[in-house]
């Protein structure tokens, strides 16, 4: 039974501390009802990506939480963990219910109350995301263990600060036009290499920020679309998802992400695409170097090449291979549980022709969203109706 989007809705992404995970969720998933002309006693699951709820707001157990703050407290509710790929996991078990026939209707959404907390107690939350006793019980955090994913990646190839800079560059530029992003301001190259230093070689503007947010969107059957009348605002033409060794270490290679290879290409396949078919891609690129493995990953680049991407212009909004014209994690924010799904609330914009930072004739989308390290991941591929 093919699945599609009906509607989608996203809170801004910044700093939400006056409110809650239920507030937030609460907004979208009622706006993307409402703008699909559904309630939630039409839903047959609600599905919750989140990551942090019982590590910074003393809350697990989010689905029947969640489903009771829209009114559906008796309908199928469950929370997605998959680290920061919690989203876009999330999303793949709605549309793998939808085409199962398990269900007709999903509402897939995702949040994160990240802002709630210190910076060292929000690290150290994050840092659950990586081996407990290999990485965390050493010293690793997130910001060090991608420095060395980095530091490994410009030893084996031509890449300089600068070339890893053009990314943050692009990403924040892109975000100045997008009025859910947390960041309005363009940066150059020299600021984010001179920007404060947090692991050796990646700076301040090469990482992500603390984020809140939520979004959230409506996956229904073609069937349920058809006899509700419904005007879907995307179809679904494949998922993929694969995992890898969750230590760093224990990879064959720390500069590449063969989970996220793996699910591109168990999209492509489904989909009947190829890299060459994309029009437009939401990647995870919580770091600088994150978004130049994540385009090798994908098939649009050869190993090594990634970062020319950027440099050259082929990843701007009127490049050849338009790349995070929300902005990305970079420059729009990065609410882990949230993340994935508000990937493809951005990409349906897209598909529809409404983006702030539009790509011309788009009819095909990609995201791509990933947990940890890369030790999950996840790739969508969304196409206009």
């Amino acid at each position: 039974m093919p699945a599609t989007i009906a509607s989608g809705a996203s809170t801004t992404y910044g700093d939400h501390a006056e409110s809650s995970s239920r507030e937030l969720f609460g907004e979208v998933a009622l706006e993307a009802l409402d703008s699909a002309g559904l309630t939630p006693t039409d839903l047959d699951a609600v599905y919750v990506g989140n990551f942090m709820g019982n590590l910074i707001e003393d809350q697990g157990h989010m689905g029947p939480l969640l489903a009771d703050a829209i009114g559906a407290p008796e309908t199928e509710s469950v929370r997605f963990e998959s680290a920061c790929a919690s989203g876009g996991a999330t999303f793949r078990q709605a549309v793998l219910a939808i085409e199962s026939g398990a269900a007709d209707a999903v509402l897939a959404g995702g949040v994160e109350l990240m802002s709630l907390a210190d910076i060292e107690h929000v690290t150290d939350a994050l840092a659950n995301a990586a081996d407990e006793v290999y990485e965390n019980e050493q010293g690793l955090t997130f910001p060090g263990i991608y420095a060395l994913m980095a530091r490994r990646y410009m030893h084996e190839f031509d890449v300089s600060r600068e070339d890893l800079a053009a990314v943050s560059v692009k990403n924040h530029a892109n975000a100045v036009a997008n009025p859910l992003a947390q960041f309005q301001r363009e940066l150059t190259v020299e600021e984010v290499v001179e920007s404060k230093p947090i692991a050796t070689p990646l700076a301040l503007y090469d990482a992500c920020p603390v984020s809140d947010g939520a979004s959230a969107v409506v996956v229904v059957s073609e069937a349920f679309a058809a006899a509700r009348d419904l005007d879907p605002v995307a179809s679904v033409l494949g998922t993929g998802q694969s995992s890898d060794a969750l230590a760093l270490h224990d990879r064959g290679s720390i500069s590449r992400t063969p989970a996220a290879a793996r699910a591109a290409q168990e999209a492509y396949r489904e989909a009947g695409v190829t890299v060459d078919d994309v029009d437009v891609a939401e990647v995870h690129d919580c770091f600088t170097i994150a978004e130049v493995m994540a385009l090798e990953a994908l098939g649009a680049y050869d190993r090594g090449a990634g970062a020319r991407g950027a440099v050259d212009g082929e990843t701007a909004v009127d490049g050849s291979f338009p790349v995070n014209p929300s902005g990305g994690l970079l420059g729009k924010g990065h609410p882990v549980g949230a993340t994935g799904i508000g990937q493809l609330v951005e990409l349906t914009k897209q598909l529809r022709g409404v983006h702030p930072n539009q790509v011309t004739d788009a009819a095909v989308a990609l995201a791509h969203n990933v947990g940890g390290s890369g030790a999950s991941a996840t790739v969508t591929i969304l196409g206009g109706v």
